[in-house]
């Protein structure tokens, strides 16, 4: 017997229409801007590694987006850091240099989204101790 997931047929047709970061649209939705352009830059890592790149405004290497976000894995920057450059949040510039030095910097696209990413991180952080306490309210009314 194989081992794996039991999953419905709505599920699986709902697991076909999921944008990834491979998807260049969305199939069904082509005129959604949640699952067509948000999807793509609003997951913690894109959002990281934005905040990360504005927080030093210059150009940074990969290692120092890195040590930056220690939590971010090695593979995980790189894919992230790909999607931006697919999109145009980020650009990559590599110089012919031994070890070659490649730097990754906001575009203008990303400088015009800024102030919308600051104003959510503003509001999480309004926010942030009310969500955790109705988190931890949730949590312990679960245990009882």
């Amino acid at each position: 017997m194989n081992k794996g997931y039991l999953i419905t047929f709505v599920e699986r047709i709902d697991i076909q229409y999921i944008m990834d970061r491979t998807t260049i649209e969305n199939a069904v939705f082509p005129d959604c801007p949640i699952r067509n352009i948000l999807t793509r830059f609003s997951d913690k890592w894109s959002l990281l590694a934005i905040y990360t790149l504005n927080k030093q405004n210059r150009a940074m290497r990969f290692k120092e987006l890195q040590r930056e976000i220690p939590d971010f894995s090695q593979k995980m920057l790189t894919v992230t850091l790909r999607t931006l450059e697919e999109d145009g949040y980020v650009t990559r510039t590599i110089y012919p240099e031994v070890p070659p030095r490649v730097e990754y910097a906001l575009t203008e696209r990303t400088k015009s989204l800024l102030p919308h990413i600051n104003a959510l991180i503003g509001w999480a952080l309004e926010n942030m101790d009310a969500i955790i306490n109705d988190r931890k309210a949730k949590i312990s009314c679960k245990k009882i």
